[in-house]
């Protein structure tokens, strides 16, 4: 693995904007989006090569890449959406860089241990989005950190982190389920082919390699336990760098939970009658992990009312330790029912 630190964690230090490392611009996140054969971007920490038969490293480079920051001024630092024609921002990007900025603004020696987070607006991702963060608290031992993300002079989204020095102190933790292990699990375009269905997703990055233990949503056609099972990891090397392994982890999070309160209801995502978007998202992180080994997503689902679904979830490493907490409540509505009971401008 590289040794390298990612600049993604570097310190703007109070009442200074950094002139000495080298940050991706806004013109050199925009050709992220030129994926010719062969074209080669250095942007001051790596160099990326991208092609139209990129690999998987490459996705990851990418991602790795997305979650780096610009800084605009102190406590300001701007980021931008990969070029995927989605209609908007994926919450696991904003809720990924919100992070990043408000690590650049903590001293090396502490680490989140939690953070809290409400999305405001659909993102948009045709235009920057700039994080302004609060230095609320820098005490002792805890560092409390606030950032809210902008577009079009509005806040699309809000997260509160706490970071820690690393102190000793009373252990214990859950175990892992007893699961099959990932590799002898099938990948994304090896279900899409056993169901004779074209991927979606074929030719578009996918950074986070992802692999259902429990049933894939092509067999969700009668209610299910609330139960969601999926190991995960980055489909690429990382490097050494614990900031950047939390805030990938971070990122792939919003990626299955919500799905998990679909199936008591015996539908999911994937049948296009519900609308599914996330409303606040709660981590809790206990110990270092690398995101770019196998990770296994425990998730169950306690309620659904009021066009809202609260789904729960544990992570934890391939060899068993508990790693992060997560608690994410979301909207999912009902389409076609809304459309045919609510009142006009209901």
């Amino acid at each position: 693995m590289p040794s390298e630190t990612c600049e993604c964690c570097h310190i703007a230090e109070p009442g200074v904007v950094s002139q000495t490392v080298d940050l991706l611009s806004s013109e050199q996140h925009n050709m992220l989006a030129e994926r010719n054969r062969g074209d080669v971007l250095d942007i001051g920490h790596s160099a990326f090569v991208y092609r139209q038969d990129r690999d998987m490293q490459d996705d990851v480079d990418a991602l790795v890449a997305l979650l780096d920051l610009e800084v605009i001024e102190v406590n300001v630092f701007r980021g931008v959406s990969p070029d995927e024609n989605r209609q908007r921002i994926f919450g696991g990007q904003v809720a990924g860089q919100a992070l990043v900025a408000a690590a650049r603004t903590v001293e090396p020696d502490r680490f989140v241990h939690s953070l809290h987070a409400y999305f405001l607006r659909p993102g948009d991702p045709t235009v920057p989005v700039l994080y302004e963060v609060d230095r609320i608290r820098d005490g002792r031992s805890f560092t409390t950190r606030r950032v809210v993300a902008i577009q079009h002079g509005r806040a699309i989204f809000n997260l509160q982190a706490s970071f820690q020095i690393v102190e000793p102190g009373l252990e214990f933790a859950d175990s892992m389920p007893d699961v099959v292990p990932a590799d002898s699990l099938p990948t994304r375009a090896e279900r899409y082919r056993a169901q004779g269905i074209p991927d979606p997703f074929a030719g578009i990055g996918r950074p986070v390699d992802i692999r259902y233990v429990t049933a894939s949503p092509f067999h969700r056609t009668e209610p299910l336990p609330p139960v969601q099972q999926v190991w995960f990891r980055a489909d690429g090397s990382l490097p050494d760098d614990q900031v950047l392994h939390t805030c990938l982890l971070t990122y792939a999070s919003d990626m299955t939970l919500l799905d998990t309160t679909l199936l008591p209801h015996g539908t999911n995502s994937e049948v296009g009658d519900i609308q599914l978007a996330s409303l606040d998202h709660a981590m809790w992180f206990h110990g270092e992990f690398r995101a770019d080994e196998w990770l296994l997503y425990d998730q169950y689902t306690p309620a659904s009312t009021g066009a809202r679904g609260l789904a729960v979830g544990r992570v934890f490493t391939h060899d068993g330790r508990l790693i992060a907490n997560v608690v994410q409540e979301g909207l999912i509505r009902q389409i076609s029912r809304r459309r045919t009971t609510e009142r006009p401008g209901g």
